[in-house]
């Protein structure tokens, strides 16, 4: 696994969290990015999970929703307490977790940011997150996820 180490796998190995990690080449660029990775790992694309960094209230916060889906901001928004949310700007997001775009982990970001976990991972025993760079995604079961990231769970995705 030389090469493949980033934060979020540090944070795994480090904390002796079970999981594995699964390359896949996929552009990032591509029209229905995530349905793509689920189909280049062979894996259900519900059980993919994207993080999406958003503002509420001025906040940034961490969404993680199956690809399958759309984020319903106004549930994210709800989830947290707030009132409105939005997409944060590339720029921040990535400056906040200390990932690219396409590569965004809920895990070992530079800042710990609020997390909202969809609450359909909780229907799989395992689910697949970015690790922390593009073409690389670990498979963990949900609890843990959520334990590693003081997320909170609920329904945020529109499908």
């Amino acid at each position: 696994m030389a090469g493949q180490g980033t934060p979020a796998t540090a944070l795994l190995t480090k904390r002796k969290i079970a999981h594995s990690t699964h390359p896949y080449d996929v552009s990032p660029d591509a029209p229905n990015y995530g349905a793509l990775v689920a189909a280049a790992l062979g894996v259900p694309p519900e059980r993919v999970f994207k993080s999406l960094v958003a503002e509420v209230d001025g906040a940034l916060t961490v969404a993680v929703v199956p690809v399958t889906g759309e984020l319903d901001l106004k549930a994210l928004a709800s989830a947290v307490g707030g009132k409105r949310a939005a997409m944060a700007d590339r720029a921040v997001a990535e400056r906040a977790t200390g990932y690219v775009r396409g590569g965004i982990s809920p895990l070992g970001q530079r800042r710990r940011l609020p997390t909202v976990l969809d609450s359909s991972a909780l229907h799989h025993p395992t689910v697949y997150v970015s690790a922390g760079r593009r073409g690389l995604q670990l498979q963990l079961a949900p609890q843990d996820l959520l334990a590693l990231t003081g997320a909170t769970t609920a329904p945020l995705s529109a499908r």
